[in-house]
């Protein structure tokens, strides 16, 4: 199967979650935000989904993928699906059940993170609430960063597979969630994560060894891996750095 992926073209975002999945279980898809829009890529071909009248059951927003006749929104929801079928996750039910309870915490993290910089709405620009970011950050710098990587710290400690990841013996789609979000950390809070990381080497390990993997390796070095930017969920406001 040759499965579409649909997200905001210039930016990683949630999408990057899926597409790390996508590419260490060297599944076939298409990102269909990298094509032209005169080859059916694009927001156009993005937003008939979303729009459809015709749609029987309709994502609320991307990323969605599309595998035969499935169309699959939420994040998580989508690497539930693809978990099993790309041997991203346990086969027992209650390995399943774990990962995917941890893929939900991240989604909490990652809501967070994206508060510091929107605290007061994603309608308005980030120069129109300013002040109530720097307060916002302050509190998660303070508090929520280091409980969050704390608790995922933890979990891999306590793994009784082994403390290297976060569930099971081998790595599953919460694994790379878990990379991408110490990457955007570094990326939007270099200062801050620096010094809350000291205190987690095995979530520092767990980041290394996700981006050393060969295919993940491979698909960042393509071109393909967007760069971090100030469009997407993780964004560098020096002001908003402790």
């Amino acid at each position: 199967m040759i499965y579409e992926l649909y997200y905001w073209p210039g930016i990683q975002g949630r999408g990057e979650f899926v597409r790390l999945a996508l590419e260490e279980g060297a599944a076939e898809y298409v990102d269909v935000a990298l094509l032209p829009e005169e080859q059916g890529g694009g927001v156009p071909a993005m937003m008939k989904f979303l729009d459809g009248s015709d749609i029987i059951r309709p994502p609320f927003a991307p990323p969605f993928l599309k595998a035969g006749r499935r169309l699959i929104g939420q994040t998580a929801n989508i690497l539930q699906f693809l978990g099993p079928r790309l041997g991203l996750v346990a086969r027992d039910a209650a390995g399943r059940l774990w990962t995917q309870q941890l893929q939900l915490t991240l989604a909490d993290f990652v809501l967070e993170i994206h508060d510091t910089h929107h605290p007061l709405g994603a309608g308005l620009y980030y120069e129109q609430q300013k002040s109530a970011a720097r307060r916002r950050s302050r509190e998660f710098l303070a508090q929520r960063l280091p409980k969050f990587l704390g608790y995922f710290e933890r979990v891999i400690e306590r793994n009784p597979d082994g403390g290297k990841w976060l569930a099971g013996k081998c790595l599953s789609y919460a694994d790379l969630s878990m990379a991408q979000v110490i990457a955007g950390l570094r990326y939007a809070f270099p200062a801050a994560a620096r010094t809350a990381l000291r205190a987690c080497p095995r979530l520092r390990a767990l980041h290394d060894e996700v981006f050393a993997r060969p295919r993940i390796r491979r698909y960042g070095a393509s071109g393909r891996r967007l760069a971090f930017n100030n469009e997407g969920i993780f964004r560098r406001y020096p002001e908003l750095d402790a």
